[in-house]
């Protein structure tokens, strides 16, 4: 190992070393740019002040990306001859990186643009200079931007021009919602959200053809004293020039839906090649849908008008187009869809006029617009029909691996109805490779099968609800484990829908599951406990003991997600989940209604089998910040409790929680982590889970290569007994406020992600720094060693 560390110092010291080397093939009189430093104004209150990071991306010229603190990349462009254009050569010169030099006109361009932002932000009074060092390191230059800011003008007084005066009924009502307040702060950013809001809120009520251009500002500083008198000006539409050349401008119209096209089998490049394509189209009316196709439609007419929420004769609606673009992309038939509008024209002899529009219009006054009419086309480009996925996950210690691979087959229009069916297999292996390990192998097997309607298999109409969706699923599982063998069999039905914005919602009404055990040998489920003076012993834990046993499980689950990574695609986003689940409560109820325990027997029973009577919930929470245009900070809170009561005298084994694993702390392999801070329990095979688990997450994400992408990671946690059994397991097993902080397991890594585009490949390499159940005094991991490192492999990111 000291062997290995040596090599790698001294790899690392020549890389430094090459690549601190690269200001040499600089000519005279120019300079590297090493370093660009932004100041803001201090002077300014924290709460108007712009911030470095706001300016940034005005500045023209940026240092080269760097690598481990240096010009790698540099170096590695310049160590390509420039005379030469092979493979080799051209592969330094696409992954190193040309060095940026200084060109002090684009340094003073930079200037210039930190004073436009701070004028646009509503700084009138601000400066900006520049300082370049040249001195400090040769042929190397650093460049400090400075800004002042200055008092910044306010906006004092807020009016409105009607050019198009039909509008004024409608945008007055509304401004209680504008983002325009007297005492804010001039900023042009703001009006541009404004114009958006406007044009947004008229969209949504016939105005097609309205847009941010319909509107205009008039700023008055001329009160001074840093004031602006603010007028919006609502503009009429250009319908087009006259003899002269001048423009022709009237109110904006409103439109309505005319016809609507759906084509449910869309080819772009048929429709642009094939020139005989229209003349073997054919049309299909149902329920105001043309339903336009070539041979007979794929998905049924009832299917798609429910995914359509536009009708003929309807005002058109911007709001109501955007849901029907994600309902038809809910249904996972389509592949894109697109929804375009085109105008129909008007006969010379026929205006439409419309003269009142809203319950606050006044419709005593002579004020009118033109009504026009659109044909609305919805092209629609099927995915494919059937697909196949595989999914691997594994991990590795020195004394223990594990692989597990899931195959899994799709078809999305098993009945004509966009249904989804879909069915898995999935094994696993695992393998101890401790040399006192009395069993070694274990093996996994198992089988789920679902089919998804795109709609609730419910009596009644849920016209209010988006995207629902019911779910059925059957699954059995065969786990044999070096103590123990047992079945799993599950089925359930699950309702889905969201509320069209980044919020959804899932109710598990019937969930069903049967766990089947045999060949229980009960020695492994020995854990480390203190005799009667004092000293360590093996003693069984029957709380574990009771959660592997043969158990009916039957109860009801809810799920909440929010998720906002869609409003910024590759920007911030926060991931909320929450589940909440319970069983045995209605059996229980009927159980003690109606029957008795069996003779001899503590418990009810149904069907001859022990129920389960438990809750269980858990709360996730994580946000990703962007740090640049790739590299992302991202961090997560976990929490999750679980207690049985009633009938059980313990959760079940697959309901409790565990720690370690690819997604989780990663300086474990699954179950190897907990509970609290009790002594190894030096079982053959890993068992630790528990009632009660905190977790928390922090990963730096940043490219290194094309498609591979890096990590280093930080994570903390453990799971602990949410009672205490001083019979069954030891005290320090359990999760109390004063001291759980304590006993925490904390682990460090690097990781590499293999970006594929339909998938994130994940090598996640763990270290661990703090072991709770290691003795006391021995809990800080000093010394490197391989059995404190685990190396885990996923798909996707963990969190």
């Amino acid at each position: 190992m000291h062997r290995v560390c040596r090599i790698f110092a001294a790899a690392a010291l020549g890389l430094l070393g090459s690549a601190c080397s690269v200001t040499r093939h600089i000519p005279e009189g120019q300079y590297l740019v090493q370093q660009v430093k932004i100041e803001d104004d201090e002077s300014t209150p924290r709460r108007d002040r712009i911030t470095a990071s706001d300016l940034e991306k005005y500045i023209r010229q940026t240092p080269n990306k760097r690598f481990l603190g240096t010009n790698f990349y540099v170096w590695l462009y310049e160590q390509a001859n420039p005379s030469k254009d092979n493979r080799w050569n051209n592969w330094k010169r696409k992954i190193g990186q040309a060095p940026v030099l200084l060109e002090m006109g684009l340094t003073e361009k930079s200037a210039e643009n930190l004073k436009v932002y701070m004028d646009s932000k509503g700084f009138f009074n601000s400066r900006s200079s520049f300082e370049v060092d040249t001195t400090s390191r040769r042929k190397r230059a650093r460049i400090t931007y400075r800004t002042h800011q200055g008092e910044p003008y306010r906006i004092d007084s807020i009016s409105y021009e009607f050019q198009d005066e039909f509008l004024e009924q409608i945008v007055l009502p509304d401004t209680a919602n504008t983002l325009l307040r007297r005492g804010n702060i001039y900023d042009v950013t703001v009006l541009d959200a404004e114009r958006e809001r406007i044009a947004s809120y008229l969209k949504e009520r016939g105005y097609y053809n309205f847009s941010v251009n319909n509107i205009m500002f008039r700023a008055d500083t001329l009160g001074g004293n840093r004031e602006v008198d603010l007028r919006v000006v609502v503009k009429q539409y250009l319908t087009g020039y006259n003899a002269r050349g001048q423009a022709v401008m009237d109110n904006n119209m409103v439109y309505r839906i005319d016809r609507i096209n759906i084509f449910p089998d869309y080819d772009p490049t048929v429709a642009r090649t094939d020139t005989t394509l229209v003349a073997r189209l054919d049309t299909l009316y149902y329920r105001g849908l043309n339903i336009i196709y070539e041979q007979r439609p794929n998905l049924r007419p009832s299917v798609l008008r429910q995914a359509v929420p536009l009708y003929p004769n309807y005002v058109y609606n911007s709001a109501q187009v955007n849901r029907a673009y994600t309902d038809l992309m809910a249904l996972g038939y389509f592949k894109s869809a697109k929804i375009a509008f085109e105008e129909q024209p008007q006969p010379v002899d026929v205006t439409n006029y419309v003269s009142f529009i809203g319950a606050t219009a006044d419709s005593t006054r002579t004020l009118y617009t033109r009504e026009g009419y659109l044909t609305c086309n919805i092209l629609c480009t099927p995915t494919l029909k059937q697909s196949v996925k595989v999914d691997l996950e594994g991990s590795t210690t020195s004394s223990f691996y594990g692989l597990k691979a899931t195959l899994g087959y799709q078809n999305r229009n098993i009945f004509r109805g966009a249904e989804s069916f879909d069915i898995s297999f999935t094994a696993g292996y695992e393998f101890m490779k401790a040399p006192d390990a009395k069993k070694k192998r274990a093996t996994e097997f198992g089988v789920t099968t679902g089919l998804t309607f795109p709609r609730f298999l419910l009596p009644g109409r849920f016209r209010s609800v988006n995207q629902p969706r019911t779910k059925i699923e059957l699954s059995v599982n065969f786990q044999d484990r070096p103590y123990y063998r047992r079945t799993l069999s599950s089925a359930g039905i699950t309702y889905m829908w969201t509320n069209n914005r980044y919020s959804s919602f899932s109710l598990r009404p019937i969930d069903i599951n049967v766990v089947d055990v045999n060949d229980l040998d009960a020695s492994f489920l020995m854990v480390n406990n203190s005799g009667p003076n004092g000293e360590p012993q093996l003693t069984q834990n029957r709380y574990l003991l009771e959660s592997f046993t043969t158990q009916f499980i039957g109860g009801l689950s809810f799920g909440y997600s929010y998720n906002n990574q869609r409003k910024n695609l590759g920007g911030n986003a926060t991931n909320i989940r929450f589940n909440g689940e319970t069983a045995g409560n209605l059996i229980d109820a009927v159980e003690h209604m109606f029957f008795s325990p069996a003779k001899g027997k503590d418990y009810y029973s149904i069907f001859g089998i022990r129920y389960s009577q438990y809750f269980r919930s858990d709360l996730s929470v994580s946000r990703k910040i962007m740090l640049g245009g790739v590299t992302a900070l991202v961090g997560r809170l976990y929490g999750g409790v679980a207690m049985a009561y009633g009938n059980s005298s313990s959760v079940p084994f697959d309901r409790q929680f565990y720690c370690g694993g690819s997604n989780g702390m990663r300086g474990w392999t699954p179950r190897t982590l907990g509970q609290g801070s009790v002594a190894n329990p030096h079982n053959d095979y890993p068992v630790q889970t528990g009632d009660v688990k905190l977790e928390a997450n922090l990963e730096l994400r940043f490219p290194v290569w094309g498609i591979i992408h890096g990590a280093t990671f930080f994570d903390l946690g453990n799971i602990w007994y949410i009672r205490e059994n001083p019979k069954e397991y030891s005290d320090d097993a359990v999760f109390r406020f004063n001291r759980f902080y304590k006993q925490l397991g904390f682990n460090t890594g690097l990781g590499l992600r293999f970006d594929i585009k339909f998938a994130v490949l994940r090598l996640d390499w763990g270290i661990q720094l703090h072991n709770p159940n290691n003795p006391a005094g021995e809990r800080w991991i000093h010394n490197f060693r391989w059995k404190n490192t685990a190396l885990n492999f996923g798909v996707g990111y963990p969190f």
